[in-house]
Formats: C-alpha cells, structure tokens, sequence
C-alpha cells in the first residue's frame, strides 16, 4: 500500500471515484520518451477527451515532487511534454522508490502507472502497446544480441501478474518478440483478451497472425470476463487487446517487413541496450515514411475510447 502522503489524487478523479463513476489511467511515458511536441501534447489531450466522450473520467499519471500524481491538470501536462530531454525520469517499478525520492519529475510506464492506479481504486488503464519480451532475450538469434541471452524482459509483465489493473492497448510492442510475450504473459497467468478479432493485434497492423488466447466480440464481453476474473480472486491484471482503427493501420506485411528491416539496421550499426527500442522505433518510421506514427498515434487515441466504454460498462 503507498503511503497516502505520497499518493496527491486530483479533484476530478477523486471525485469521480467517490461517486463510483469511470475513471481511466493514462501513462506519461508516451509525453515525455515517446513523442516530440507538440505532438506530445496533442495526443495526450486527443486521449483524454476521448476518455471524456465515453462518460469517464481521465487520471493521466506521473511523478513530481516527492509524490505520485493521478490525474494532471491542463497546465501540468504542457509542462510534461515541454520539459527539457533528459530532464524526465522514466519510472518503472524498479526505480519508483528513487523517483520519489529525487523530488523531481519523472513519467511512469505501464508498470508504474498500475501501481499508481490500484492504489487510488482505478480498474481501467489505457496505452498504446504494452512492453515484453526483447528479441534475443533468451537467446534468440534475431535482434541485436544474436544467440547471446540478454534477458531483457519488461517489467510490465511482471506487473500485470501481481496488480490487478485492465490494461487496454494495441497488443505488444511490435519490435517485441511477441510469441514469447505471449508464452511469459501464459506463464504468469495473465489473460490476453482481443475484442472483436480472432487474432492478436499486429500493434501498427490490425493483424499479427498469432491466434488470440480469448476473443470477445465486443466492450461488454471484455467486461463480463473481467467482473469473473474478480470473482475469482485471482489477483492479476487481464490485457485487453484492441486493433488499430483500419484507416490507420498498416498493412501486416509491410509492418512485418520494416520491423525486420529495422533489426538488421541496427545490427548493423551496433545499436545496443536501452537505445535499442527508441532506435527501432524511429527506424521503422523512416522506413514507412511516417506510417508507423500515424498508426501509433491513431491507437494510443482509440484505445483510450476503448478503455473509457469499458471503464463505464465496469461501473455499470
């Protein structure tokens, strides 16, 4: 449990969840590392006003002095996303302690904009694609570390096994070796639920030709499985997948390709570690003209419509 003095819950969203209406968490980590502005702003007011449309409420998440902050007024989040580079610390799990710590600011991933949700009575949270399985994590000869294991595994995974926060998203990253995200989400006992499709969503492609664990046909399904889930007691998060809008996705193929066309790019130029993922990323939106941006930036947006219509059909 966090400690009420570091937990500052924003009137609206406490509020909202006195009164047991919908509310949605949103990362910041796509504001400060995943978008220039003023893009950044654009689409993190783009998402709450989605969230909004639906009857729900939006708690966009973050660190800044000393606490964790759950829901961001207009003005803080143009600060978020007009901040400096390198002066926003990315938290997750691992370093939320020192995060809160430092006093300053920081933009939480998938794993800590969970921990900040369940501790404020939030069931639902929106992003765009969840963190995974690296390529060459286990010693795959794909990616950057061919046939050495790196055992690079987000801990967003970790976190969807112990905190029980929905998690609406476009699937896994696609850069990520998702079969395996899959097998370790299976493994962990986290459900993966797609929402009108058979298949997983291929993030920047609608399709990713991996057959989905649980297909529902629509919001409500996803609903009635996650109130069973609860009644259960079984203590995780469920990941609730839902395809890029069709006017934005890219085609599987061409998706496919330039992911693959992007590792053998940074083989090549030696790309390793942490500057891996932002490389890929930007890769593969040069290599797709911009495609890939557009994509990205279409389902982070739907999906937060998507969590809010579940937010609300949860209350209900």
């Amino acid at each position: 449990m966090i400690a009420p003095d570091l937990l500052a819950i924003s009137a609206e969203v406490a509020d909202a969840l006195a009164s047991r209406r919908p509310v949605v968490a949103l990362e910041s980590t796509l504001i400060s590392h995943g978008l220039a502005y003023p893009r950044n702003l654009e689409v993190a007011t783009a998402s709450e006003e989605a969230i909004r449309a639906t009857g729900a409420v939006p708690a966009t998440v973050a660190v800044r002095e000393g606490r964790l902050l759950v829901g961001l007024s207009r003005d803080e989040l143009e600060t978020l996303a007009t901040a400096p580079a390198g002066s926003v610390r990315k938290v997750s799990r691992p370093n939320l302690g020192a995060a809160i710590a430092s006093g300053g600011h920081g933009a939480t991933t998938v794993a800590a904009t969970m921990i900040a949700a369940h501790a404020s009575g939030i069931r639902v949270f929106a992003t765009g694609g969840i963190g995974g399985v690296h390529r060459g994590a286990l010693g795959s000869a794909q990616g950057s570390s061919a046939g050495a294991a790196t055992f690079d595994i987000s801990a967003d995974l970790d976190e969807l096994a112990r905190t029980p926060v929905n998690v609406v998203c476009a699937g896994p990253k696609a850069i990520l070796d998702v079969p395996l995200t899959l097998e370790y989400l299976e493994t962990r006992g986290v459900p993966v639920v797609a929402v009108g499709i058979d298949e997983l969503p291929g993030f920047y492609s609608r399709r990713s030709g991996i057959p989905a664990p649980v297909t529902v046909p629509d919001v409500n399904a996803a609903a009635a499985v996650i109130r069973a889930h609860d009644a259960l007691g079984l203590g995780s998060g469920i990941v609730v997948c839902n395809p890029v809008p069709e006017a934005d996705a890219l085609d599987e193929t061409v998706a496919r390709d330039a992911i693959e066309r992007a590792l053998r790019d940074a083989d090549e130029a030696g790309i390793t570690g942490a500057a891996v993922t932002p490389w890929l990323l930007a890769r593969v939106a040069a290599i797709t003209n911009g495609a890939s941006v557009t994509a990205n930036v279409s389902l982070i947006v739907d999906n937060a419509r998507v969590a809010g219509l579940l937010a609300a059909a949860l209350a209900g």
